[in-house]
């Protein structure tokens, strides 16, 4: 037999109801909350070890356990919250009609290009890097696995996971380039 409990249900089953929110107010505690860092485990404990430390079974027990182990992460983690949504208070001050529409447009046109095209800023980088000359695939040579080449040599370009993974249906001819997505850009990594 199988059967699905709603979170909601959890909960109420667990400590009962949750407080009632105002419609998007969760939402914008949430960003905030995400760029604030305010529930990290430097602030309010690393949780999923705290519970496996917890030598209670109910909530109240957890909560007068959780409070004497961390007397101020409530509160600290509350001030970081509310401080980063006065400042997300001041920038929507700031957004208008024309600025949604440059973040669209930047979204749907600039990072979608560079995104799926980053593969000739790679083999631009490399070639030059080597004193060589490049150029993209061609269609029929896609269908091969390579995705450019430098020089005469066809390379193919991968991200960093693809090390690690079996690739027994896939043979490719070509030199591998890797790729590891950074928060603010890629690292390439090549030996050839």
């Amino acid at each position: 037999m199988e059967f699905k409990i709603r979170n909601d249900d959890l909960r109420s089953d667990l400590i009962g109801s949750p407080p009632d929110f105002p419609k998007y107010t969760t939402q914008i505690i949430n960003l905030a909350n995400q760029n604030a860092q305010g529930t990290r485990p430097k602030v309010v404990g690393r949780l999923s070890d705290l519970i496996q430390d917890f030598p209670g079974t109910t909530f109240e027990e957890w909560r007068t356990w959780n409070t004497s182990e961390y007397p101020n992460a409530i509160e600290d983690a509350t001030a970081r919250v509310v401080g980063m949504i006065e400042k997300l208070r001041t920038a929507f001050e700031h957004i208008d009609k024309s600025m949604v529409r440059n973040w669209v447009a930047d979204l749907v046109l600039s990072k979608t290009f560079v995104g799926l095209r980053f593969q000739e800023s790679v083999l631009s980088r490399v070639a030059q890097s080597k004193g060589k000359s490049y150029r993209l695939a061609t269609p029929d040579e896609e269908s091969k696995g390579i995705d450019g080449y430098i020089g005469e040599l066809a390379v193919s370009i991968k991200p960093d996971t693809y090390k690690s993974k079996n690739m027994l249906s896939e043979s490719i001819s070509a030199k591998i380039i890797y790729y590891k997505k950074l928060k603010d850009g890629i690292r390439v990594d090549y030996d050839f």
